[in-house]
């Protein structure tokens, strides 16, 4: 299906104006000048934790300890994850570092 001109402006603005809402709504809803209400300020504070917590049972959620690799190269690639961030303390590559070493794992060694 080919999408007329009149189709494509349309999709990009409104696609224009859903980026824009997400970029200036904070500004709006909470301005500079009156304090962060607190159920934010706790969210603020909570939420990277549960995001970190469910992203942790996702990964883990197909992993089978009785078949298989028996979860070796995940345990593995969390404990790289774990060392390369208390190392040096860099977000991109504790990720990129656990995921390169994962795949090696399942290509190469598992």
């Amino acid at each position: 299906m080919i999408m007329s001109l009149q189709q494509q402006i349309i999709t990009i603005a409104v696609v224009v104006l859903g980026t824009m809402l997400t970029r200036f709504l904070p500004f709006i809803v909470f301005p500079a000048d009156k304090s962060t209400p607190k159920y934010v300020q706790y969210l603020g504070k909570a939420l990277p934790s549960a995001v970190l917590g469910l992203l942790v049972i996702y990964c883990f959620k197909d992993v089978s300890l009785l078949s298989g690799s028996h979860g070796i190269p995940e345990l593995i690639a969390v404990a790289v994850v774990a060392l390369l961030h208390f190392w040096k303390k860099k977000m991109l590559l504790s990720i990129a570092g656990g995921t390169i070493v994962y795949m090696i794992l399942v290509q190469l060694v598992f």
